[in-house]
């Protein structure tokens, strides 16, 4: 068994489309009509084809139970892009406990999207500081070969 990627289900594909493309960078590099998928693994699917694939017609929007997670390099520089878009925040750049920075925002049909800074550039950033590995690996509760290799 192997992991293949999520599906989204959306209300309008075009729309849909034109957000991952502005908001995230993603392309289309498969087409299927009803169904596309993008790059990095997530597909979008019609609610019009879901519920004739499912034999179900009670699909929730905007349930927040569930996102899909994707970590920036540049995530000063993505921040600064949202402030400029019109999107949905669910939470503006907000630190968690261990450093990382993330923003959740809604697509058009109100999934949670997450976008966190690259946990490899949160190791260098506290290395960057002045802080050692293992101040490093304290301070994000992981263990010091984990901040190892994400330093080299």
């Amino acid at each position: 068994m192997k992991f293949k990627n999520s599906l989204l289900v959306v209300t309008d594909m075009d729309k849909s489309v034109q957000f991952y493309k502005k908001v995230l960078g993603l392309h289309v590099i498969m087409d299927f009509g009803a169904n596309k998928t993008l790059t990095g693994g997530l597909s979008l699917q019609t609610a019009e084809t879901w519920k004739d694939f499912t034999g179900r017609s009670d699909i929730s929007f905007g349930t927040n139970n569930a996102e899909v997670y994707f970590e920036e390099d540049n995530f000063d520089t993505f921040a600064e892009k949202l402030e400029k878009l019109d999107v949905e925040y669910v939470h503006s750049v907000k630190e968690h406990s261990w450093g990382q920075r993330v923003v959740r925002i809604y697509d058009p049909d109100r999934h949670i999207i997450e976008v966190g800074e690259n946990i490899k550039v949160v190791c260098k950033r506290f290395s960057d500081s002045g802080m050692t590995p293992e101040q490093v690996a304290e301070r994000m509760d992981v263990p010091v070969k984990f901040v190892k290799a994400c330093l080299r």
